[in-house]
């Protein structure tokens, strides 16, 4: 694959070979390795949404953290995972995915054991920092071959990459959706219980890969790791970029935050919380394909995240307008209900566009390491954002205002995007 220049502008979303490709067979057009990169996605996130929407409700009462703490580490979950990605995606570039892969999934193994036996605050912490820098690992090192492949695979005609990016977070959010009910079921016994299962799936994950990913992957160029963070500080464009994806994760990092306190107020508990996370993954299992096509036909890259991160906004502000009316009971979720379908439509417009961006302004060689880069500014954005706002909702302001503050960042993130150059 050859990288397009820097300021290189990402094509509108049009099929190369100038005709669609059918959505049901874009998994059976694509490559073996797709197929297994985009169901190693699906496996991932069976294991990883079995444990983390249930994190926050065990951190605040089975171990007794404070709210800006549970906040702090929720954060630095994010962080040690999307803010080192940097590091798994210069490794995947200088050695290649499979031992990286590998290795990732030996230490999300075994830091799913830790927090499910960790009782105290260290512990926690500990658990959580092996648990995000596994994925620090494999993430990077899967989505940058997948979006390689995506590029390989619009080049010999196949279609839009965006369409195969859409279809690899099909494959995720079908994983978040299966993971918080699997994780509900298992609660009925304890935590830990739900952590072990976690663990045990990333045992599978790491045995089938260890069987089936390929030692040498073909056109995959490998290159030092020296150098290449000069090279993403300098280029601005991608920079805005990142800072743009950041504020959108930080959004998106309240459904393990702010969601759950809100559900908590509006329920007595936190049982349907579950049920909003598969509404979440159901939205995107059922409608991603059709949005990413519809969006491809109508709107540039540019103007589809614009519209997600305005979508996004909208979600905080439909809570933030509704939380002064105390609503409880099953009405009281409905305002929680509609900040989840917003939140995923805005994702959905948003996530498959920035990672399809990302070949475009990537030098040769080093798309693990923009891939990664991406992922890392964010982390930095959610650490500080998440501390921010376990504040903000333990402060005791007008209940309406942390809503109203988080619904400002996708707008301000609108500004941060890149132009288009012509």
């Amino acid at each position: 694959m050859t990288s397009a220049p820097a300021g290189r502008p990402p094509r509108r979303p049009v099929p190369a070979s100038g005709r669609r490709t059918p959505r049901l067979t874009v998994f059976t057009t694509i490559s073996p390795l797709l197929r297994l990169l985009i169901l190693t996605q699906l496996a991932f996130n069976i294991g990883f949404f079995a444990v983390l929407p249930f994190l926050s409700e065990h951190l605040g009462q089975s171990v007794g953290m404070a709210g800006w703490l549970v906040g702090f580490v929720l954060g630095l979950r994010t962080f040690s995972q999307q803010g080192l990605f940097v590091v798994g995606g210069a490794l995947a570039d200088r050695y290649g995915i499979r031992p990286v892969v590998l290795a990732g999934c030996v230490l999300r193994i075994a830091g799913f054991a830790w927090l499910g036996f960790a009782e105290r605050t260290w512990a926690v912490v500990g658990a959580v920092l092996l648990i995000g820098f596994a994925a620090a690992l494999f993430s990077p090192a899967v989505e940058s071959e997948v979006a390689r492949q995506a590029v390989v695979w619009e080049e010999e005609g196949g279609g839009d990459r965006t369409r195969v990016l859409a279809l690899f977070t099909v494959a995720g959010q079908a994983g978040a959706f299966v993971g918080p009910l699997l994780g509900a079921l298992l609660l009925a016994v304890d935590f830990r219980t739900a952590c072990l299962a976690g663990a045990g799936v990333f045992v599978l994950v790491l045995a089938g890969h260890a069987r089936l990913l390929p030692q040498r992957i073909p056109g995959r160029v490998q290159v030092r790791v020296k150098g290449g963070a000069r090279l993403v500080l300098r280029n601005r464009r991608f920079l805005a970029l990142c800072c743009a994806y950041g504020a959108y994760l930080l959004a998106y990092n309240q459904l393990y935050l702010a969601l759950p306190a809100e559900v908590e107020r509006a329920a007595g508990s936190q049982a349907p919380l579950a049920w909003l996370f598969a509404l979440s993954s159901l939205l995107v299992v059922t409608a991603q394909l059709p949005v990413t096509r519809w969006a491809g036909e109508r709107l540039a890259p540019r103007r589809s995240m614009v519209a997600g991160l305005v979508l996004i906004a909208v979600g905080f502000a439909v809570v933030g307008l509704a939380r002064p009316a105390g609503w409880t009971g099953t009405g009281g979720l409905l305002p929680a209900a509609g900040f989840v379908v917003l939140l995923t439509l805005g994702q959905m417009l948003v996530a498959p566009v920035a990672r399809a961006w990302v070949p475009d302004l990537a030098e040769e060689g080093r798309l693990g390491l923009y891939t990664g880069a991406l992922s890392s500014v964010s982390g930095v954005i959610v650490l500080a954002g998440s501390s921010a706002t376990g504040l903000l909702l333990d402060t005791g302001l007008p209940v309406a205002v942390p809503w109203l503050v988080l619904a400002a960042v996708p707008l301000v993130a609108v500004g941060a995007l890149p132009r288009v150059r012509h």
